[in-house]
């Protein structure tokens, strides 16, 4: 898989360098937002981290604000 944002790869589940270029982050500001639980859902394959696009999906539109005063 690549993780090159602009050609999505075509398995729904994402590494955390992947997840974080999808979702336009540094690799480690998605780690520290999963150790915080700020992040995005993600799951446990064995000893790997996994996202699958749809949890990115729905993290980001939660996340969707209209203006800096709908900060939670």
């Amino acid at each position: 898989m690549t993780s090159d944002p602009t050609n999505p790869p075509s398995e729904p589940f994402l590494n955390t360098k992947e997840a974080a270029a999808w979702l336009r982050l540094s690799k480690n500001t998605l780690e520290k937002m999963r150790v915080n639980g700020t992040g995005p859902d993600y799951r446990k394959h064995g000893r790997y981290v996994r996202y699958h696009e749809k949890d990115l999906e729905a993290w980001s539109e939660a996340s969707k604000r209209r203006s800096t005063s709908d900060a939670k």
